[in-house]
């Protein structure tokens, strides 16, 4: 818990790299030999997304770095599984790499059976970024803060709309977290993807939504819409002027108060060699220290990951758990 909390200060306040950024590149034995081929990236998304976007930037830094290509490849569909299935089914070697998001803990309350072990078919490498999570309204909206929209939700529970990217989308289970922690009701309006949930809220016919901020940052800055709060631990250099969901007055909202943090990162498939496991994480790491990469994020709002892979493994449990009770509160059913 305390690593974790360490890991999402420093990667939100955008101070630098997370912990294991200062390990550089080495040898790992039998890790040496790869890569042999390329290596292959599967999204489990559409293109044009986060997940997507912030693979091909950082397989492309790999390739040039590995001198070899790294190939991102889109396979969507089921919430994320069919991609993830097939990488489960791929070799052990580490040419073969599942970009995984937080949509991947929230997998076990949305379906009754997966195609593949949730907790065992994947070896976490590390999370290649952070990014934080954003309660916006319209620009017209009543509400001037976080607490005049927490009062009043609470005067009038299920008055208050917010659309997400659908039924048991992160969307979802965030504004669902967030409506736990404030004691409120709202009414859910699902779309079919985040996207449209921004641009309904745009068009005033939903109040609020809750999205990654590097996916509504350029209507922020344009005065189209307006945040009442920000997850994190810190407040984010985009936004300076926007408080985070502690300083608007929601102090339990999150294990340690931050909200919730979106990530994306690296995962192979389970029985991958330790060394190759380790090799993964040290390329990354020297990635995510280039420039472009860095500057790439920071047009995102995004902060830079980097974690050993036993602490991407200790997050991705805990946040396993932290949906269970959130999608349970939520009434959210497997299907």
């Amino acid at each position: 818990m305390h690593q974790r909390r360490q890991l999402l200060h420093v990667a939100l306040a955008g101070a630098g790299l997370g912990a294991g950024l200062g390990a550089g590149r080495h040898a790992f034995a039998q890790g040496d030999a790869w890569p042999s081929r390329p290596v292959r990236i599967v999204v489990a998304w559409a293109p044009g997304g986060a997940v997507d976007t912030i693979a091909r930037r950082l397989g492309q830094t790999l390739s040039e770095q590995l001198g070899k290509p790294v190939v991102v490849e889109n396979k969507s569909g089921a919430t994320g599984t069919i991609g993830a299935a097939e990488v489960a089914r791929a070799a052990p070697d580490g040419h073969t790499l599942l970009a995984m998001d937080n949509t991947y803990a929230m997998l076990p309350y949305l379906f009754q059976k997966l195609p593949f072990d949730h907790a065992a078919a994947f070896r976490p490498v590390t999370v290649s970024a952070f990014s934080p999570v954003m309660l916006a309204v319209h620009r017209d909206a009543p509400w001037r803060d976080l607490a005049a929209l927490v009062a009043a939700a609470k005067q009038d529970p299920e008055k208050i709309t917010y659309g997400t990217g659908g039924i048991g989308s992160a969307p979802h289970f965030a504004t669902a977290a967030f409506a736990q922690a404030a004691g409120v009701t709202l009414f859910h309006v699902p779309f079919r993807g985040a996207g449209e949930a921004v641009t309904a809220v745009l068009a005033q016919q939903v109040d609020m939504v809750m999205v990654s901020l590097g996916s509504a940052l350029g209507h922020v800055r344009g005065g189209l819409l307006r945040p009442l709060a920000m997850s994190g631990t810190a407040r984010t250099a985009a936004l300076p002027d926007v408080p985070t969901f502690a300083e608007a007055g929601l102090p339990g909202f999150g294990p340690h108060g931050e909200g919730v943090v979106n990530w994306s990162g690296l995962a192979a498939p389970a029985r991958t060699p330790d060394a190759v496991v380790a090799r993964l994480q040290a390329e990354v790491v020297t990635a995510l220290q280039a420039p472009v990469l860095q500057e790439f994020l920071a047009s995102l709002a995004s902060a830079p990951g980097g974690m050993p892979p036993e602490a991407f493994a200790a997050l991705l449990a805990e946040e396993t758990v932290r949906w269970r009770d959130v999608a349970g509160g939520a009434g959210i059913e497997r299907q």
